[in-house]
């Protein structure tokens, strides 16, 4: 969910359980090496990211990172350092992708990761943004048709997955789990034999935060009580070590000390409840890079807690060696490695190089031909201009919590629906969440592509006009700062068209933060009956906004990111709107 371009790798982290001299010098001992990415999200192509490292002269230097094929190639070189080693992901490998993959089905991403050779990933809440059945489509394969797009355009044998997908709290109406919820892996022979059991969680908020159609007949279990019951199904099947594989995680402030001091975030509370016996944790969700031996922040938990980052740009060598005559864990470390990409001009101007103070990984051959296959065939509507914007424009939050992008998009969508035909709408609202990506431009009146609108609203949602009296838009904003739990990210600040206005104070006790509502300068009154655009996602109560449920629909309309592409076209050259449609009084 957090993203940042500028991402300080945490410091590697190596302990023992053991001795370290006996550890290293026993003979009968298995080395493991186990390979761990995580929030991928179908970046195919080098995704323009610097992360920032540190260098001799302490100064430090950005790097480029990312790309399917050099992420392939990084798996590789890791592989190739142990045969004992297994790669699994931490969810939100496909969902939110760019257009290369997205406007695939995010089948290209699959074929990708197949090439990869990983053994599991745990489903994440992205996984389900095309629905449940459409993600099965994803494990099994071919051609059934579960959205609007057509599946198998340019693989008309689509394979599915050759990994497994992992999903233990994730439950069918018959009460089985919509994946299988653990995998086992041997390495070695005879008296050298160990196993290590793999146990793939989804987070538990799924719901909230994913289409309600998407995750319909479906119920997400507590992730730490899920996996304290599977632990001992994995010991008595020889499990030697356990590792959970989660799509969710926490936020570090980039301390250098292993034990993560500063760790906040979900993660936390589920990690506190964890079996000790876990060896190792591998997360994801919060698109953040860390290591944490968690046994020195809480002794009664000594596992391991790794995080990738987002996009391909990091991986995670996690290594643990194991004494097969007592299926002990005897040490464990880990490191995050950069996977350096290809030179890149910035948002600055300013090129950015690889580092040769770090690894170097080439492009894979057979990942790269399947990205190049895709990216030709997408080549032409991702390279269209839709438009001109003076600026580039920031989906960064102002202190009122509006976007000056967030703000646009309002427009654009309230633009597409206000005529009679489309609903005749009078207030459009849009959803923080929804926004994946800055317009950058790289001059002013710079063109924008539709590749780039398409990379800020992937998901292709459908817009919908419902009608709300004054009284249930209201109860609607108050919805923005309702906290679920005490990891919330906080509030959700809707972002209005232009017209609407309201202010809020967070002073005020709940339900009565907002004030002031008015359309064109009118105030809004109780009773009266207002046409509202939102997306087929907001429509259906997604991230918490269970009451848009109870307006009435009006009218369907298009599909989001084509509602902006006929907007910025008839504005061109636009200048950003200003933030100021919503005051925050406290």
């Amino acid at each position: 969910m957090f993203k940042s371009s500028r991402i300080l790798l945490a410091l590697s982290v190596i302990f023992l359980t053991g001795s370290a001299s006996s550890a290293s010098a026993d003979a009968s001992n298995v080395e493991v090496k186990i390979i761990a990415f995580n929030d991928l999200h179908g970046h195919l192509e080098a995704p323009r990211l610097s992360l920032f490292v540190p260098a001799a002269n302490s100064v430090g230097t950005y790097v480029p990172a990312g790309g399917a094929a050099y992420l392939a190639s990084a798996i590789k070189s890791l592989k190739q350092a142990n045969p004992n080693h297994a790669v699994v992901s931490a969810g939100d490998m496909i969902g939110a992708s760019p257009l290369v993959s997205a406007l695939f089905l995010d089948e290209p991403t699959i074929e990708a990761v197949n090439a990869f050779g990983i053994d599991f990933n745990a489903v994440g809440n992205h996984e389900f943004d095309k629905g449940w059945r459409e993600l099965l489509r994803m494990q099994n394969g071919g051609c059934a048709k579960f959205t609007q797009r057509e599946p198998c355009a340019l693989n008309k044998q689509f394979p599915g997955a050759n990994f497994g997908f992992l999903a233990a709290n994730t439950f069918k109406a018959d009460g089985q789990t919509l994946f299988p919820a653990t995998g086992i892996k041997s390495f070695g022979s005879g008296t050298q034999q160990v196993k290590i059991g793999f146990i793939g969680l989804t987070l538990k908020n799924t719901p909230h935060i994913v289409t309600p159609a998407g995750v319909a007949g479906l119920s997400f279990a507590d992730e730490a009580g899920t996996a304290n019951a599977l632990v001992p199904q994995l010991k008595a099947q020889g499990a030697d070590a356990i590792v959970v594989v989660i799509h969710e995680g926490g936020v570090t402030n980039g301390s250098s000390e292993s034990s993560c001091p500063s760790l906040t975030g979900a993660i936390v509370p589920i990690l506190e409840r964890l079996a000790p016996a876990i060896d190792v944790v591998v997360s994801g969700h919060t698109h953040r890079s860390y290591i944490c031996d968690y046994g020195k922040r809480n002794p009664a938990k000594p596992f391991l807690l790794t995080s990738a980052g987002q996009y391909g740009t990091v991986i995670t060598d996690i290594n643990l060696t194991i004494d097969p005559r007592t299926h002990k864990v005897v040490s464990k470390s880990a490191d995050n490695v950069i996977v350096q990409g290809e030179s890149f001009v910035n948002n600055a101007g300013v090129t950015i190089k690889p580092s040769a103070d770090y690894p170097r990984f080439g492009k894979d051959r057979d990942v790269d031909a399947i990205v190049t296959r895709y990216a030709d065939a997408a080549a032409a509507l991702t390279n269209r201009m839709v438009g001109r914007l003076t600026i580039s424009v920031s989906r960064r939050s102002a202190i009122s919590g509006e976007s000056p992008l967030g703000n646009l998009i309002a427009d654009a969508q309230l633009a597409a629906t206000q005529s009679a035909e489309h609903g005749g709408a009078q207030i459009a609202l849009m959803n923080p969440g929804g926004i994946r990506a800055d317009l950058h431009v790289p001059n002013r009146g710079g063109e924008i592509t539709y590749g780039q609108i398409f990379s800020v609203q992937p998901f292709g949602n459908n817009l919908v006009v419902k009608s709300f009296s004054g009284t249930q838009l209201h109860r609607v904003l108050e919805q923005q700062f309702k906290r679920q739990s005490n990891t919330d990210d906080g509030p959700r600040i809707l972002f209005p068209s232009a017209g609407f206005t309201y202010s809020y104070d967070l002073q005020k006790p709940a339900g009565s933060r907002v004030s002031a509502m008015r359309l064109h300068g009118v105030p809004i009154v109780d009773k009266a009956i207002y046409r509202v655009t939102i997306n087929s996602y907001l429509a259906n109560g997604g991230d918490q906004f269970s009451l848009f449920n109870k307006g009435e629909h009006i009218s369907g309309g298009a599909i989001d990111v084509d509602a902006l592409e006929a907007y910025l076209r008839s504005h061109s050259p636009m200048t950003p709107p200003a933030t100021n449609r919503i005051t925050r009084i406290d």
